[in-house]
Formats: C-alpha cells, structure tokens, sequence
C-alpha cells in the first residue's frame, strides 16, 4: 500500500467535523422553529459551536501535513 496513512486521518477528522456541524446546524433550525423570537440569542452560539468542530478538522490537516 502506498501513501501516507495521515491522509485517512484527515479524511475521519474531516468526516467527524462534518457530523458535528450538521448537527449544530439542525439543533438550531429546530430551536428557531419552536421559538423563533430566541433566534438572535442563539444565532452567536451556532457559529461558535460551528467553528469550534471545523477546527477539529483544521487540526487534522495541520497534522496530516506534520506527520507527511
């Protein structure tokens, strides 16, 4: 096998961020839909959860590179 096994743990990382955000995602849609007056209260949260998981992804890269 060629390659570098780094990349396949990018790929998890990439896989698990995406899970994360989807979900931040649709907890706050089905938040904003039973009280949509609480949606700018919650608004700043999502992004930060948001960008919270897409750093975990970030890291992978980071470390896919490191360790290449």
């Amino acid at each position: 096998m060629t390659g570098s096994l780094s990349v396949i743990g990018f790929g998890i990382s990439a896989v698990g961020s995406a899970i994360g955000v989807a979900l931040i995602f649709s907890a706050w849609i089905s938040s904003t839909a039973r009280q949509p007056e609480t949606a700018g209260l919650t608004r700043p949260m999502m992004f930060v959860g948001a960008a919270l998981a897409e750093a975990l992804a970030l890291f992978g890269l980071l470390l896919a590179f490191i360790n290449a």
